[in-house]
């Protein structure tokens, strides 16, 4: 089983040490929360793990212009969900400091921590403690980097992990060390629109440089143009998904440019290294390095270095990513090898072809998107499930099962209402009663659902619920 699997059984739920009652339909084998009032399902304010006083606002200002009642005490459980239960924040040497969880399992992944802050950034220019708060992740995510840029996960210190085992160079402060290009990513990400957002350039430090330095370096060998580079992973497991392909290294690929991604956003092995979300979202992290380089650092070399990495790698994107689909005309691949081989699928985990305009700024109007995306939300992406729920998941938990994330990102890149209004509509159906997200839900039975205390989709979903408030009120009401 993975270790990022948590599966509800028995129609019982965990949530951060906390009980989570509610009424269960055994007839319609759903999970139902009482219609007549929707309890506060957040922890007491005593047990908290973090309260920063302009995102409290933010929940009563966005509250209450929503009309539905479901969706507003969804909105309130989930939009603090990583404040209130999976911060670690402190002072160590002088510098802030913060370990994320990722929710039910107790390690911090690069790409969870970033985009479970993600949405608070907004309010830090206000809020001096929720500003130290998010430093603080940017100061980890460093550390965590210089630790060892090929892990996708961290431990709070060197605690040795379940995954010792793993034929990999493991080290004790890895919770799991599969080589995933979106980590290195979401680390330039946050730090760029922290300093965007708030203008304050105190996590940018000399550590911080060798960190950014090391994400250029590991990305360079992974291109892969002289030989396969110094990572490699083998995992004893009845899973042909929990390990690399081939010896390790994955299956083979031929040097165009490319960065190759052993494992994909889902913690899967790929099938072609050449993932090509990933890619896309390494141009754009890349030119916003690039952008920091210049501005923070004064390095133009650094930045021109970044530059033209970006550019090789969006010019193989163009002669190696777009592909003729028999259905769709010019789509994204989404993996290829630059051998020609290429596999047409989608999956829910961010960054996804779908994502693409929200992970790596690309136009949601161009062509070779539209049909891309149609692709995905149709029977011709194998991880598009349909049953009493239509909706997109992935190997990770299997072809019955739909993550709610898919909802929030297909809303997140849409401007269309009716398609928003139905994505809204599928997550206040198939949250099973408990007011959260969940990592996946059964196609037929939104009860059956993996992880009942998944960080990431909940904050991701406030994200969605007060981008809707700013952009499309109306909808709300």
């Amino acid at each position: 089983m993975s270790s990022r699997r948590n599966f509800l059984k028995n129609g019982s739920i965990l949530l951060a040490g906390l009980s989570v009652s509610n009424i269960f339909d055994l007839k319609a084998g759903i999970l139902q929360p009482d219609q007549n009032e929707f309890i506060n399902k957040r922890p007491a304010v005593k047990d908290r793990k973090f309260i920063s006083r302009a995102v409290e606002a933010e929940i009563t200002r966005v509250k209450a212009r929503i009309a539905d009642p479901e969706l507003a005490w969804m909105f309130e459980n989930c939009f603090p969900n990583t404040l209130d239960t999976t911060i670690s924040h402190f002072t160590k040497n002088g510098k802030p400091d913060t370990f994320v969880i990722t929710g039910d399992i107790n390690a911090m992944w690069l790409r969870d921590s970033s985009a479970q802050v993600w949405p608070y950034i907004p309010f830090a220019k206000d809020d001096a403690e929720l500003s130290l708060l998010i430093q603080g992740v940017i100061n980890r995510q460093a550390k965590c980097v210089l630790i060892d840029p090929y892990a996708n996960a961290f431990n709070y210190g060197p605690d040795g992990s379940y995954w010792i085992s793993d034929e990999t160079a493991m080290k004790p402060e890895l919770h799991e060390r599969k080589w995933e290009v979106d980590s290195l990513c979401y680390v330039i990400r946050l730090g760029h629109q922290f300093w965007k957002l708030s203008g304050n350039t105190d996590p940018f430090d000399k550590e911080w440089e060798s960190a950014m330095r090391l994400i250029v370096k590991t990305f360079k060998e992974q291109q892969r143009k002289e030989g396969n580079g110094p990572y490699s992973f083998r995992r004893k497991t009845t899973s042909p998904n929990d390990t690399a392909q081939g010896t390790g290294f994955g299956n083979p690929v031929r040097p165009v440019g490319l960065i190759c991604s052993v494992f994909r956003p889902s913690d899967d092995g790929a099938i072609f290294p050449f993932l090509v979300p990933s890619n896309f979202f390494a141009v754009q992290s890349l030119r916003q390095l690039a952008e920091m380089s210049e501005a923070i650092l004064k390095d133009k070399d650094f930045a021109a270095e970044c530059g033209a990495l970006a550019d090789e790698v969006y010019t193989a994107l163009q002669k190696y990513a777009i592909v003729d689909h028999f259905e769709f005309g010019k789509v994204y691949a989404y993996e290829v090898d630059g051998y020609g081989s290429r596999l047409h699928m989608d999956d829910a985990n961010v960054p996804s072809l779908i994502s693409l305009p929200y992970i790596a700024g690309l136009d949601p109007a161009g062509e070779v998107y539209q049909n891309t995306r149609k692709l995905s939300l149709s029977p011709f992406n194998p991880y598009f499930a349909e049953g009493k729920y239509k909706g997109v998941g992935g190997p990770h938990t299997g072809k019955e099962m739909i993550w709610p994330l898919s909802y929030v990102m297909r809303a997140m890149t849409s401007h269309d209402d009716e398609e928003i209004r139905y994505c809204l509509q599928m997550l206040k159906e198939t949250h099973a009663g408990t007011g959260f997200m969940h990592e996946s839900f059964d196609k037929n039975n939104p009860s059956n659902f993996t992880r009942s205390w998944f960080a990431w989709a909940n904050t991701i979903f406030g994200e969605l619920i007060l981008k809707i408030a700013d952009e499309k009120p109306h909808l709300l009401r």
